[in-house]
């Protein structure tokens, strides 16, 4: 089955992406060679762009305080594992506190690096990160992995709260809807939604019907539409009949 996601807001929007950077550093992080590396810086110059857009910190604690309240409110539900509320509440506490011990704006002391600054702005160019325009970074693309990997966790490091609190707050998002098999009947579904509010559309299919929705959506109806992928041509509306899981989420 593949899952496709859609925001359906600017801040959720915001949140998808930078969990994407996210996880893309970590594949990155854990290789050896130059070239892992700078896929590394290139996704943190990434995400201090997408970050930069929006007062990210301040919507994620208001966020894990409004879901750190609706648990208290189920404290004394008998249907709920003290266990399990205890250690959600405490995750999202921990979260809230590394959110607020996050000096400043997400990323300054990046941005105040003169030498990483340089790089992103030359590694921005079509090719411009070759030897020639950066030898100095050149030079530390030589270094052993062990000593660019230091130097790349110390620079992450502080965002590694961001990280948690985006990771918390999308998972409670997923979570808060329940799926349901739907068909689209000749590659075409509807629904509407009546004011409905709703955060994010999950559409999951098999991947043997060879599928892919477009989906467009607001407050009062969502529309998707199966197209068959077609890396070499055009993509055309499938024909047959699609059965898949639609899920539809909000906070």
């Amino acid at each position: 089955m593949i899952d496709f996601e859609y925001p359906l807001n600017e801040r959720i929007r915001t949140l998808l992406r930078l969990e994407d950077l996210f996880a893309r550093i970590g594949h990155f992080h854990r290789g050896d060679s130059p070239m892992d590396h700078h896929q590394v810086l290139q996704s943190i110059f990434e995400l201090l762009e997408v970050a930069s857009r929006a007062d990210l910190k301040v919507d994620l604690v208001q966020e894990l305080e409004r879901q750190r309240q609706t648990l208290l409110a189920f404290r004394d539900n008998p249907d709920i594992s003290p266990e399990a509320l205890s250690g959600a509440l405490y995750e999202i506490e921990q979260a809230s506190s590394g959110l607020l011990s996050v000096p400043g704006k997400i990323g300054h002391y990046l941005r105040e690096n003169d030498w990483l600054m340089g790089i992103r702005s030359r590694a921005s160019m079509p090719g411009g990160a070759c030897q020639f325009d950066l030898p100095s970074y050149h030079h530390w693309q030589a270094r052993d992995p062990e000593a660019r990997r230091r130097d790349l966790e110390g620079w992450l490091r502080p965002l590694m709260p961001i990280r948690e609190g985006i990771a918390i707050v999308l998972r409670l998002l997923r979570a808060s809807g329940r799926p349901e098999m739907q068909l689209a009947q000749r590659g075409m579904y509807q629904v509407m939604l009546g004011g409905r509010p709703m955060q994010l559309v999950r559409v999951c299919v098999a991947h043997r019907l060879n599928a892919a929705p477009e989906i467009s959506a607001n407050k009062y109806v969502l529309n998707v539409r199966f197209m068959t992928p077609e890396p070499a041509g055009r993509p055309r509306q499938v024909t047959d009949d699609v059965e898949f899981e639609l899920t539809v989420c909000n906070l």
